[in-house]
C-alpha cells in the first residue's frame, strides 16, 4: 500500500496492530483490547477504538511491552518493510536471554512429577505453600 493509498481519517485500534504486524491475527489484537492489554494514549483501548496518526499505542503481547508510536495509518495488513515505516518503535529493549526464568524442562515420558519433586520444585521458583 503506497503512501497514496492510505486511508484518511482514523482507523480501528485492533485492525491497525494487525496490518502493522504487531499480533499474527486480528482476532488476537481484538482479544488483547478486550482483556485490556492495549493502551492508547494511556487509555485502555476497546477493538474498534480509533487511532490517527501521532497516537501512542502501548501494546502487552508474548511477554513483552511494545510502545509504538503511529505515523501512517493502514486498515490492511501489508508487508513487513512496509509495516515497519507506519510506526516508530519506542519500546523497551527485551531483557536478555539469561536474565529470562526457563520454565523446568521434564525428560520425555518423565510423566509427572512426584509429590516430592513438585515440593522441590515449587521451592526453587520461590513458591510459598501454607
Amino acid at each position: 500500500m503506497a503512501a497514496t493509498d492510505e486511508p484518511t481519517g482514523t482507523v480501528r485500534v485492533d485492525s491497525w496492530i494487525w496490518a502493522v504486524r504487531l499480533t499474527k491475527t486480528r482476532s488476537q489484537a481484538a482479544t488483547a483490547c478486550r482483556a485490556g492489554h492495549v493502551r492508547v494514549n494511556g487509555d485502555r483501548a476497546k477493538p474498534a477504538q480509533s487511532v490517527k496518526p501521532g497516537d501512542e499505542v502501548r501494546l502487552f503481547h508474548a511477554g513483552r511491552e511494545r510502545v509504538v508510536e503511529v505515523r501512517s495509518l493502514l486498515a490492511k495488513r501489508v508487508g513487513a518493510p512496509v509495516a515497519a515505516e507506519a510506526y516508530v518503535d519506542k519500546s523497551p529493549p527485551p531483557p536478555p536471554r539469561e536474565q529470562v526464568a526457563l520454565a523446568g524442562v521434564r525428560d520425555r515420558g518423565a510423566g509427572r512429577p512426584t509429590k516430592r519433586e513438585r515440593r522441590e520444585l515449587d521451592q526453587l521458583r520461590g513458591a510459598r505453600r501454607s
